[in-house]
């Protein structure tokens, strides 16, 4: 499925470079959480593909999206590089119940920060689709704790919170370091596992 007007399209960035996100290896987070991935696993905004291919490289049924064509493509030459089989898909995560598929882990690398709040309703909608009861999702974002400037929206642990609030139950929320390439130390992230409770009204 083609991205619709309203989403997020990075596509520009991709073209003129690297972004800022696209930092060649996966998230620290991730890495450790890696242990615990489990069943068939979906990277939402996967960029070029590093943390889907940490799954692959577990053993796992992996499969990545993003609106970027660009990404995309470097994201199958990264998994062709690497001899790792997962799926990459140009898809739109507002509308992952269209993959007809279900996923039991979910990872979401800076993806959850970019949506104003109508369309992080959405996302969230998007996501108690396609997750079975018990699976989880792992999230890395910005956290409150960036000074304001540069970069998407700062999050907080109660806006996680009030987020999942609703068919969800929210493990934990740690702080995290989030590696950018503008910032060699990284910045103040959180990493938040969130296991999909039900299917509560309003979810398919």
């Amino acid at each position: 499925m083609r991205p619709r007007g309203g989403i997020h399209l990075f596509e520009g960035s991709y073209r003129a470079g690297t972004p800022p996100w696209d930092v060649g290896h996966p998230q620290p987070a991730f890495v450790r959480a890696a242990d615990g991935f489990r069943g068939r696993v979906l990277d939402a905004g996967c960029g070029t593909g590093e943390h889907a291919l940490l799954a692959a490289g577990h053993g796992l049924d992996a499969t990545g999206i993003d609106t970027s064509e660009t990404a995309i493509e470097r994201a199958r030459a990264k998994a062709e590089e690497r001899g790792l089989r997962a799926r990459f898909l140009v898809w739109d995560a507002l509308d992952i119940a269209s993959l007809g598929d279900r996923f039991q882990t979910v990872l979401d690398c800076g993806l959850f920060h970019v949506f104003d709040d109508d369309d992080r309703a959405r996302y969230v909608e998007s996501l108690g689709s396609a997750v079975d009861t018990g699976g989880l999702l792992h999230v890395l974002c910005f956290s409150d704790l960036v000074p304001p400037g540069f970069g998407p929206r700062r999050v907080s642990q109660e806006e996680i919170r009030e987020s999942f609030a609703d068919g969800w139950i929210v493990r934990s929320i740690d702080a995290a370091r989030m590696d950018v390439t503008f910032a060699p130390p990284g910045i103040p992230g959180w990493f938040a596992t969130i296991e999909r409770a039900g299917d509560p009204v309003g979810y398919a």
